[in-house]
């Protein structure tokens, strides 16, 4: 029995680029102590590549009417093919190193219902990454001369026990909003939201949009507004890491510090609470006037 299924819905590997830096990610995932991978899906290349990693390949993942798989059934999937006392959804383009291992037996030694974010590193990565003893060490330096660390508004993996998650809305994978679903049910139903980004340095690998149409970003996409849907509206799609209960730092679980961003979105999330019979935009035009005037600032641009 190992601690943690990874499981993930990679994209095709026709892209040249896509390609290498999904493998790239794969096999990162290959060399983690304790972990087994799971890829979900039909996409060209997957077989020839899950058999290339030595990865286990399921191929029957539910989609919806334009074919993207469903992140239910993807659940469904992993559950049905794991006896990990940890299961994790992560985005094909995420390296991990054997820290996230680490943080994820902490907070399994911690917690009972939880789930584990952390903000992530963007990196350009252009060719495929050497792995040879010490890459680890290689890949840090590297990111720390040239990354940057991501807003708290992206997520791109959820790592929790698996009597979490167990009533996932049919949303689509690769686009928004399901994401931010995934703390605001972690908060809503009280388990702990940790977040470890002062112990872990998760990768990602830089990318454009191109396999999405007209090669736009997903935010703008009708499945990201089915997506909104399912959550429940806007409001339940605002949630990030700023929203985390909790920070490992180390081996100890610490309340995170209240910084500006977090007192705004507490006050936010207070206001919302008191004055629940307003239109969404209302709360957060008082709460981030200054996205307020910008919105504005297009509209007057715009005439």
């Amino acid at each position: 029995m190992t601690l943690i299924t990874l499981f993930s819905a990679p994209k095709p590997f026709t892209n040249p680029h896509i390609a290498m830096i999904q493998r790239n990610a794969i096999r990162s995932w290959t060399l983690l102590p304790d972990v087994e991978v799971i890829l979900l899906g039909e996409e060209e290349g997957l077989t020839e590549a899950a058999r290339d990693l030595g990865v286990k390949h399921i191929r029957n993942v539910e989609r919806n009417e334009n074919g993207t798989p469903l992140i239910s059934s993807m659940f469904q999937l992993a559950r049905e093919n794991s006896n990990s006392g940890l299961l994790c959804i992560i985005n094909a383009d995420m390296i991990l190193m054997p820290d996230f291992v680490e943080a994820a037996r902490q907070s399994h030694m911690l917690r009972d219902k939880y789930i584990l974010v952390s903000q992530r590193w963007d990196l350009d990565v252009t060719e495929p990454l050497d792995f040879s003893p010490g890459w680890q060490n290689r890949l840090s330096s590297i990111v720390h001369r040239q990354g940057t660390l991501h807003r708290p508004a992206g997520s791109d993996f959820f790592l929790f026990p698996p009597s979490c998650y167990t009533d996932i809305p049919d949303f689509t994978i690769g686009r928004a909003g399901w994401d931010n679903w995934m703390i605001y049910k972690a908060r809503r139903e009280g388990w702990a939201v940790i977040d470890c980004t002062p112990s872990v340095m998760i990768v990602h690998q830089n990318h454009d949009y191109s396999h999405l149409p007209e090669g736009k970003p997903h935010y703008g996409h009708p499945e990201t507004n089915e997506n909104i849907r399912l959550a429940g509206g806007q409001a339940n799609i605002r949630y990030t890491i700023l929203d985390a209960t909790h920070q490992l730092v180390g081996d100890k679980l610490i309340r995170p510090k209240m910084t500006a961003a977090r007192s705004a979105r507490k006050f936010e999330l207070f206001l919302r609470a008191v004055f629940f019979f307003l239109p969404e935009n209302v709360v957060e035009n008082l709460v981030r006037p200054k996205r307020w005037r910008k919105r504005i600032q297009k509209i007057v641009n715009r005439k």
